[in-house]
């Protein structure tokens, strides 16, 4: 096996308050108008899942311990057939992750309804003076459209696509609408038990990614959270579930734009923090996993772990560095690149459904109730 190690050193991050909830333009000061603020990570104030008569029949807690096997999700023939110009421009971006309590009264039906109320929303909130983004012109358009071809199965909840569009300030009058911000909400293969014991007047959609400024992503949260009664939180990836995903997507078919499998460890030492960057040739990665998997419908946690300390061990034999005693941060392979603090990258079409299955899978573990 062909194997790589690279080490680099950072300056180590001046220690973190707590965490700073994040003040939606409503409740936060106002900032004159053509001014901006200074960069600042979104969070979504979580006030607890709407209690309307929804009773499940299982409990996640943060001491919810992983699963010890997964199934490797099917590509399914359904009725509805993904649009490749909306399918395209989802790869290759990077899009940051929230997890989503379901929506009380949501309609696919209505969104060109709601298309029109987060426009008036946005232009409201600008006129009280919120800094949207410089160079842009006043008004802002909004397109809510669905997002066919995300579905794991019929009765999964039709993905939402949410388009922000505005013309650069000097631009001619019939210069075209540049999108300056987009969103979508999905639900892929999801838990069957949950979708089961939830009332018809809650939409499950529980993946929220997101590309763009975090003042639009503010805005367009808090609207959703004070229409459809919902909780929008940060979603994070732990180092167990980057494991899991090394290995399965290791194992999935790639038919052109092989990359390398690189896994990236942060070793927290003083007065500097150190990343150990760790790839491994395709074939390689590919031939290894071939060897400890054996079931073609599900993933044991026992192979991804016997994976994982294959690797190690050969790390070990050219670096002397024990990886197990680092913490896993990011995985990147030749169908998706994600990082522990929520941010995906999609590299591979062919298998975004797949991605998505374990990424909606996180995402409603996250939800407490």
């Amino acid at each position: 096996m062909s194997g790589t190690g690279r080490r680099r050193r950072r300056r180590r991050r001046s220690d973190a308050g707590p965490a700073e909830i994040m003040q939606t333009p409503e409740a936060g000061d106002s900032t004159p108008a053509g001014t901006t603020t200074a960069p600042r990570e979104v969070h979504f104030a979580n006030t607890g899942f709407p209690h309307r008569g929804f009773t499940s029949a299982r409990r996640n807690t943060p001491f919810h311990r992983g699963p010890s096997k997964r199934r490797i999700p099917q590509h399914s023939q359904l009725e509805e057939s993904p649009d490749p110009q909306k399918i395209a421009p989802l790869l290759r971006k990077q899009w940051k992750l929230y997890s989503v309590t379901p929506m009380y009264c949501f309609s696919h039906t209505r969104l060109k309804d709601y298309s029109r109320q987060l426009s008036v929303f946005i232009a409201a909130e600008k006129q009280k003076g919120v800094a949207v983004q410089v160079g842009l012109d006043l008004v802002v358009k909004v397109a809510l459209s669905t997002l066919l071809g995300l579905k794991g199965r019929e009765r999964d909840p039709g993905a939402i696509l949410i388009q922000l569009m505005s013309k650069p300030q000097f631009a001619a009058s019939h210069s075209e609408d540049k999108v300056v911000w987009t969103g979508w909400f999905c639900c892929t293969f999801g838990d069957e038990e949950v979708l089961d014991f939830l009332p018809e007047t809650f939409t499950c959609l529980p993946l929220f990614l997101v590309n763009g400024t975090e003042t639009f992503t503010a805005l367009v949260g808090s609207w959703f959270q004070k229409t459809f009664d919902c909780c929008i939180s940060d979603l994070a990836i732990s180092s167990r579930d980057l494991s899991w995903m090394a290995a399965m997507w290791t194992g999935y078919d790639i038919r052109s734009h092989l990359a390398p499998t690189e896994l990236l460890f942060s070793v927290p030492i003083h007065p500097q923090s150190l990343d150990i960057s760790y790839a491994i040739h395709p074939e390689d990665a590919r031939a290894l996993w071939d060897d400890i998997h054996k079931n073609r419908d599900e993933v044991t946690e026992e192979e991804v772990q016997l994976f994982l300390n294959c690797l190690y061990s050969h790390f070990f034999r050219h670096f002397k560095i024990h990886l197990s005693a680092t913490k896993l941060v990011k995985v990147s392979t030749s169908v998706a690149s994600v990082h522990c603090d929520g941010k995906v990258k999609f590299l591979c079409s062919d298998h975004l459904t797949r991605v998505l299955a374990l990424l909606t899978e996180l995402a409603i573990n996250q939800i407490q109730y």
